[in-house]
């Protein structure tokens, strides 16, 4: 079968590998799409502290399953799947409080263990959620991507009465966009970043007000029009943002991080003190497929807002390429490994 691998940072190549069996309590999933994430590219570039090499990179993948492991139903052949890339040991503190997505073992596919841009891949069959025949591929493969909303709204429990504010209109913004708009019809979204294009999408997405931060300031606008959000995302993950964050929210806000960053925010407590404020962070996803997928079938989200090309993934060095340099025409870009 052939594998996108990252041998090490800056080296992708496609290679030939076994096609994998699948161990006791696994599936194996004949791959027909996967998606291209930030983390992906970060992974590819060494700036990924959490993954290992060589790597089979992607952790937002769909396909069918073709074979099963010892203890695992045999009429789960056939069965269409997209596979949630978080695997927790399941009796660990945080396992236990119900976030397998910090477990103190945790290993996400395609970064600390051969993930999805491959032509097959064996994954726990715990793992692999069954897409309804009602949804079609190109949105089962988006599923991974929604359940970071879904884990960050699952958190900060949006009510119709809450103004949203997101940082950045990226994929993680959009996915976070739609979910406020559409399963939770909060009363206002706002949208923040700096490039155009990405802000239009926004808007499609559902966003009720955009603001381009590189021509005039968030917060002139936003007291100009006398608005307090209730609900802050940082989806553009820049250690600045939170006490601006801090600044515009209203009392009793929710703040949630979903950065990586290994610089250090300067924060004054008194803001956050003085306004009772909650912070949460928000790291891939806790138990959210199922969540997404009931989402999906309402009708409640459209993954194809974000879906922006798909290529074959024999030209994955292109689509990369795209992904990290084409900001204002490419968000979401999806490789085909089988029709």
């Amino acid at each position: 079968m052939k594998s996108i691998v990252i041998r090490q940072p800056n080296e992708l190549v496609i290679e030939e590998r076994d096609i994998p069996q699948p161990a006791t309590g696994e599936v194996r999933v004949k791959v027909k799409l996967a998606g291209i994430c930030g983390s992906d590219s970060h992974i590819y570039r060494g700036h990924n502290p959490f993954a290992k090499y060589p790597r089979v990179i992607g952790h937002e993948f769909f396909g069918v399953i073709d074979a099963v492991g010892e203890g695992v139903n045999p009429a789960r052949i056939g069965e269409r799947v997209s596979v949630d890339p978080v695997i927790s040991c399941g009796h660990c503190y945080p396992c236990s409080v119900g976030k397998p997505n910090v477990c103190t073992s945790l290993v996400v596919l395609g970064v600390h263990r051969d993930g999805g841009f491959s032509e097959y891949a064996a994954v726990p069959a715990k793992n692999a959620w069954h897409i309804p025949d009602s949804i079609e591929d190109k949105h089962a493969v988006m599923v991974e991507p929604f359940t970071i909303a879904a884990n960050v709204t699952g958190q900060a429990k949006p009510t119709e009465q809450d103004v949203a504010l997101i940082y950045g209109a990226g994929p993680m913004g959009l996915v976070t966009v739609q979910a406020l708009k559409g399963v939770y019809r909060v009363k206002q979204v706002i949208v923040v970043d700096r490039i155009p294009e990405r802000l239009a999408m926004a808007e499609r997405c559902g966003a009720d007000l955009i603001i381009n931060n590189s021509a005039q300031s968030l917060q002139a606008v936003l007291d100009e029009k006398g608005i307090k959000p209730t609900l802050i995302v940082d989806a553009a993950c820049h250690p600045s943002i939170l006490q601006e964050a801090v600044n515009l929210a209203s009392p009793a806000a929710r703040i949630v991080l979903m950065g990586f960053s290994s610089d250090p925010s300067s924060i004054a407590q008194q803001g956050i003190t003085g306004k009772e404020l909650t912070l949460y962070s928000s790291r891939l996803n806790a138990n959210k497929f199922p969540v997404v997928i009931d989402w999906l079938e309402k009708g409640l989200i459209d993954p194809d807002k974000l879906i922006t090309h798909v290529m074959d993934y024999r030209h994955v060095s292109d689509a990369m390429a795209r992904f990290e340099n084409d900001q204002q025409h490419c968000c979401k870009v999806l490789l085909t490994f089988a029709d």
